[in-house]
């Protein structure tokens, strides 16, 4: 029954997007393929052609490691470090220049390794499913890596193997005899199809499909990126844009890099003038430092620690990072695209809830199924049967074989073509009575019983849900030809256990899942119902309607649930209009045919057992079967995000305000700090800031964003609100306490650099939230680290260095830290004000760039129309009132 019954169903049910490609091979090759089966290529052939031909592997391109290297000297925080480096090595200062190479370098240094602990992590996972196969050399069937196939070579396909490179099947058995029986071969890892199709002598089986049934020999025809498999990777190399973390530090880069110069060379400028060119040496060396003190040199280094620590507790979760930016880009993903079949569902035919005729059970219906089943078959359908009974009929469970307590099978009909069903004849051994019992293609069941409206209707509807019917029929004893209906069998490829409950998780941290998938629109909708997602399914082929306009098509790919009989090019194509509309997407998928969208995507996620391809394009690999370790990703990469995005603002506040004080006290005052107090605040304060890596961080029910409008709008604030402190203690100091400032080891050095040092560090325990800082507070190990910063700079200036700093004792040293402690909370309600106060519409006013222009108007138009909604909703409640007011009063 088993190919039969398939076929007849794939042809009622399946998708007809699948169309077998032309294995066109070169006369050249052609003349490489007639190996004798029974001997197979000889050693020397072999080496001949693996040297010709290349290793059967998709060659992934990978970056030169010194070019990467270099790589992380190209920002502009780098090359702003590296100009102060040549200036600081101009002005002969050895102590400073050291200290800039060694933070340049270590900056570089982490970033390379921590990217290259995510590769060698994948390496690993690579190495660890390396395929092993079965083929005829020198005369022996032995074992060989699956890398070091060529055309040529005689391989034996066998039920569970994994094609291992596009091959021509022979006919063969392996025993050599010839064989008619063909392969069932499941090719959804290239075409999204959920049935195996069949494959006879002379058909072509490609790399990455998976044999579902029979054995045969195969020589092989194309290996490497030749293959059906490596042609498609091919897509791949058009998609090299720019990640999105990139260019959001490159945004806050800039604009520190911006404001750092054009201030530092007003400082230069003035004090070059002042002083009449006097000791420009010394003017540069002063600027220099500054320069290294205000712009964060630890602002990439912390970012890639932080990403670092968040993909080592992703990969315990059995998420390997590939590219680690895409472990912030995880935190801003709203869409995300997931391939159906083998990933929300199983990727097998089950059993599901049959239509059956008053009398009898659903009990009855497997029972009688399974009696009709043909033994052994290793079909889909009769396995989902099987596994079904077995699992569910008392009777039948802990069986051998093919069993049947009670019954015996006294002869059986398979399945043939013409008869379009099985029939076996069954004995009831308490009885010793004998019935008929019947399994096919419902129209040929139906015939059988001399027709049955009910069940004509049951079919229609199985159909129009997606649902694969077989129909089931038995006889009484002593009526061999009455035949009554038990009822329809249904089957569907059923969605993983975890695979609703993920998505509503999803859905419940505002990210949106698109079904994708290469079945019928039927079928998608069904399942998407299972998954309890909406059925606005959209069939793929209305992405590419050449007489729609491009906004007709990006509205209907932004309301779907779902795409059906998607093609490589639609899943690209969806990708490609959200992101258009400055969505960040999520692609997730399994095989080939998912490559080139996942490498389009803002974060491409191989799932478990996924090909070559489809993992050398993705960014994150999902170890575990389905998709539920995507919501430890999603809660991760927020938690990641909130570090990463409270250490940016505490450090654009800090640059701000140590720019603006010491731009403002040079040109009023010519007063400055030395030089190497300003590179212990830098170092230190960034070295202790590394530790936010292993903070508490409170989870984001939304997408996170950047919004690098409000980012630095709050820095501002910060900043200049810190930059009125650091005045009130200079002068202060100077007025109330008679503190000379440009005395010889002033206390004013001492003063200004335990405040500097403090009071903007503190303020990282405020920019951890978005609301007050007492809501989720700090993990020890975070809070230690800062504090002990503190407590260095605090003792260092209470009891000074002869010749170095002037110690201003215990009461001055602890009140300056209390001040900084109190301040923060100051800022900590300063910040809680401007995140309550600030909306889109004040972004759009104070920068009004044309698409903020045209998103506000849109805005704009939209409440107006919820309000015209909400208007009319109580209208309508007020006109239901007073309709049933009177109808209460009329009766």
């Amino acid at each position: 029954m088993s190919g039969g019954i398939q076929s007849e169903k794939e042809a009622e049910f399946q998708d007809h997007s699948h169309v077998e490609v032309a294995d066109e091979i070169e006369p050249e090759l052609e003349a490489l393929l007639h190996t004798d089966t029974k001997v197979g290529l000889t050693s020397t052939e072999h080496q001949e052609r693996l040297e010709k031909f290349g290793r059967n592997e998709l060659a992934e391109v990978k970056t030169n490691k010194l070019l990467k290297f270099i790589g992380y000297f190209t920002d502009a925080i780098a090359i702003l470090i590296i100009i102060a480096l040549i200036f600081s090595a101009i002005s002969g200062d050895t102590a400073n220049c050291i200290i800039i190479a060694v933070l340049l370098l270590l900056n570089a240094a982490i970033g390379f390794l921590m990217e290259a602990q995510a590769e060698s992590a994948l390496d690993a996972l690579k190495s660890s499913l390396s395929l092993k196969t079965k083929a005829w050399r020198d005369s022996e069937l032995v074992e060989v890596d699956s890398v070091l196939l060529v055309p040529g070579d005689i391989i034996v396909l066998r039920l569970g193997d994994i094609v291992p490179a596009d091959c021509r099947l022979l006919g063969i058995s392996v025993t050599g005899e010839a064989s008619d029986a063909g392969l069932q071969i499941d090719q959804s890892a290239l075409t999204g199809e959920s049935l195996p199709v069949v494959k006879n002598k002379g058909g072509v089986a490609y790399s990455s499909s998976v044999v579902k049934q029979g054995q045969m020999m195969a020589v092989v025809t194309k290996t490497g990126g030749n293959t059906f498999i490596g042609r498609a990777a091919n897509l791949i190399s058009i998609t090299n844009e720019k990640g999105h973390f990139q260019k959001i530090i490159g945004q806050i880069g800039n604009f520190l890099v911006i404001v750092t110069v054009v201030m530092v060379l007003i400082i230069f400028i003035y004090l070059m003038i002042i002083h009449k060119a006097e000791k420009p040496i010394e003017r540069i060396r002063q600027v220099v430092v500054l320069t290294v003190a205000a712009v964060p040199v630890g602002l990439p280094t912390v970012l890639s620690v932080t990403m670092a620590v968040g993909a080592k507790q992703l990969a315990a979760k059995q998420v390997i990072v590939k590219r680690l930016t895409a472990v912030e880009e995880m935190a801003s993903v709203s869409i995300l695209c997931s391939d159906k079949t083998g990933t929300l569902t199983l990727n097998q035919l089950t059993f599901d809830d049959p239509w059956l005729l008053d009398g009898y059970s659903k009990e009855d219906i497997l029972l009688y199924s399974f009696i009709a089943s043909e033994p052994g078959a290793n079909d889909p359908i009769e396995k989902a049967v099987r596994k079904a009974a077995t699992a569910d009929v008392p009777c039948l469970q802990n069986i051998k074989g093919h069993e049947i307590p009670g019954y015996r099978v006294t002869s059986f009909v398979p399945f043939n073509p013409t008869s379009k069903r099985t029939q076996a004849t069954v004995t009831d051994l308490e009885t010793n009575e004998s019935f008929l019992v019947s399994k096919g293609a419902p129209p040929t069941m139906i015939q059988l019983v001399g027709g049955h409206n009910d069940a004509i209707h049951a079919v229609n509807d199985l159909a129009s849900r997606g649902l694969r019917a077989l129909g089931v029929a038995r006889t009484y004893p002593g009526k061999p030809d009455e035949w009554h209906l038990v009822g329809m069998i249904s089957l569907l490829d059923p969605p993983r256990p975890d695979s609703a409950e993920t998505v509503a998780k999803c859905q419940d941290y505002g990210v949106q899942v698109k079904m994708i998938t290469g079945d019928q629109l039927i079928i998608a909708k069904e399942v998407a119902h299972r998954l309890g997602m909406q059925r606005a399914i959209l069939d793929a082929n209305k992405l590419v309607e050449k007489d729609v306009d491009e906004e007709t098509i990006t509205l209907r790919c932004m309301r779907a649930d779902g795409f059906a009989q998607v093609i490589p090019e639609h899943k690209y194509r969806v990708v490609e209009l959200l992101q258009n509309k400055g969505l960040l997407v999520g692609m997730t998928g399994d095989g080939v045919n998912d490559a080139p969208a996942l490498k389009k995507a803002n974060v491409g996620i191989a799932v478990h057992d996924c090909t070559d391809a489809a993992r050398s394009a993705s960014d994150i690999v999902l170890l575990a079967p389905g998709l539920s370790t995507i919501i430890d990703g999603i809660t991760t990469s927020r938690a990641i995000f909130q570090r990463m995005r409270s250490y940016a603002l505490y450090r654009i506040t800090s640059t701000i305000h140590i720019l603006i004080f010491f731009f403002v006290i040079i040109l009023a005052r010519e007063w400055h700090m030395n030089e190497i107090l300003l590179i212990f605040i830098a170092v230190l304060n960034d070295l202790a800031t590394i530790v936010i890596a292993f903070d508490n961080a409170q989870i984001s029910q939304r997408p996170d964003k950047w919004r690098i409008g409000q980012l630095i709008f709050l820095s501002i604030v910060l900043g200049v609100c810190l930059t009125c402190l650091s005045f009130a203690h200079f002068f202060i100091a100077e007025s109330y306490f008679g503190v000379d400032p440009k005395a010889p080891l002033s206390q004013m050095q001492s003063i200004m650099y335990l405040h500097i040092s403090s009071a903007p560090h503190f303020v990282i325990f405020s920019t951890r939230l978005s609301g007050f800082f007492w809501e989720k507070l700090p993990s020890w190990f975070f809070f230690i680290a800062v504090m002990a910063t503190q407590v260095f700079a605090t003792l260092l200036v209470v009891f000074g260095i002869d010749g170095f700093i002037a110690g201003i004792g215990f009461g001055a040293g602890f009140g300056i830290l209390a001040i900084s402690l109190i301040f923060f909370v100051f800022l900590d309600f300063v910040k809680v004000f401007v995140f309550r106060v600030w909306s889109f519409e004040l972004t759009a006013t104070l920068w009004p760039t044309p698409s903020r222009r045209a998103k506000l108007v849109k805005r704009k138009e939209m409440a107006v129309d919820h309000q015209r909604l909400v208007l009319n909703v109580a209208k309508l409640k007020h006109a239901l009132v007073a309709v049933e007011a009177i109808n209460h009063f009329t009766e």
